[in-house]
């Protein structure tokens, strides 16, 4: 609310963290005054169950990390105590956000309405609703996407039932590439079968190859955008000032430092550009530290100061680590990052070190 949203109905953080509680605007939901919530990074009571002590009593076991405060059989990052009435079900919270978004759908489609549907589905733990459980044949896994697309496919009928299709554009859209084993032995590694997550491209989450960073991009807007498919590249932080465009509201110079007005790529317009160049970063390491990607063109930039772990069952193309500070790839011909052109196009390597140099000194890229 304090970003500007009038209301919100949310989880306080990622649902393999603690607490398993909603909070609607800035209140715990149904909590009891007589039953407080505690939360703390380390153990606050030895009467409250961890996946260390209790390991044996998980209805999910983890795999790293997820080892403190069980909740629903199932352990998370983090300690906490009381808010008994106030926790939810895993499995229901699909169910949930679905129902909360028609409610405030019905409400509000006498006149213009932003909804921001930030689904928890795929997120670890992927614990679905039991009527999604063993679906999909690749583990709760595949069972969660499956149930993100029975949500996504509820959201469109609601928008029908209340004549809205043609008027309402929605974006769908994810916030990075695959990860299998994410914290949890929930069978994302080994009822995997022949699916391959990230297809072609090298990499997942936590890199800055294409298969961290090219995600699922779909815009619909039935009366304005044609069916059909792009090739611009956009990214999602330029929807602030491309949905602002969209709105009649000026972007001020100090606010989305990053985020262009491709309103016209998002739309489908003929012959509309999107991006010329799109500055990636892992969630590592802050500042002009960690890892880069700097998408130029047809180009790409990938500046590599360590070592990169990742799942070789993602792709189908594991990364090759090259040996120098800075690799280029030519991704029409390369779109799985493999051949590192440095060495035989230094002009182009020394033009894009140079451009990803600028924009980590200026800190903006609009």
């Amino acid at each position: 609310m304090e970003i500007g949203f009038d209301e919100a109905f949310l989880l306080p953080t990622t649902n393999d963290r603690v607490p398993q509680v909603f909070v609607r605007n800035h209140k715990v939901l149904n909590l009891d005054p007589a039953d407080p919530l505690t939360v703390s990074d380390s153990p606050i009571s030895p009467d409250e169950p961890t996946g260390v002590s209790h390991r044996s009593e998980l209805k999910m076991d983890w795999s790293h990390g997820h080892n403190g405060t069980i909740h629903n059989g199932i352990s998370r990052i983090g300690y906490y105590t009381g808010g008994k009435t106030a926790r939810f079900r895993d499995e229901d919270l699909g169910d949930r956000w679905v129902a909360e978004s028609k409610t405030y759908i019905e409400s509000n489609k006498d006149h213009p309405f932003f909804l921001f549907f930030a689904s928890h589905d795929i997120h670890v733990p992927r614990m679905p609703h039991e009527r999604f459980q063993g679906k999909s044949g690749t583990g709760f896994r595949g069972d969660s996407i499956l149930e993100f697309d029975a949500c996504v496919g509820e959201l469109m009928a609601i928008l029908e039932a209340n004549k809205l299709t043609e008027n309402t554009l929605v974006v769908l859209c994810s916030d990075n590439g695959p990860v299998l084993d994410d914290g949890y032995k929930d069978g994302a590694v080994t009822q995997l079968g022949q699916h391959i997550p990230a297809g072609p491209y090298s990499g997942g989450k936590y890199t800055v190859f294409e298969g961290g960073t090219r995600i699922p991009f779909i815009t619909r807007w039935p009366s304005v955008i044609p069916a059909g498919e792009s090739s611009q590249i956009v990214c999602t932080i330029d929807l602030a000032t491309s949905l602002s465009e969209l709105v009649g509201v000026k972007v001020p110079e100090d606010a989305c430092l990053d985020s262009f007005n491709i309103l016209p790529a998002l739309l489908g317009e003929k012959d509309a550009k999107g991006r010329a160049e799109l500055l990636q970063q892992d969630n590592g390491a802050g500042g002009t530290k960690g890892r880069f990607g700097l998408r130029s063109g047809d180009w790409k930039l990938v500046r590599q100061k360590q070592p990169v772990v990742t799942e070789a069952t993602l792709s189908k193309k594991p990364m090759k680590q090259s040996k120098r500070a800075e690799a280029l790839y030519y991704l029409p011909d390369d779109p799985g990052e493999q051949n590192d052109l440095s060495a035989t196009n230094p002009t182009k390597t020394i033009e894009l070190v140079k451009r990803l140099d600028e924009i980590l000194t200026s800190g903006r890229t609009r």
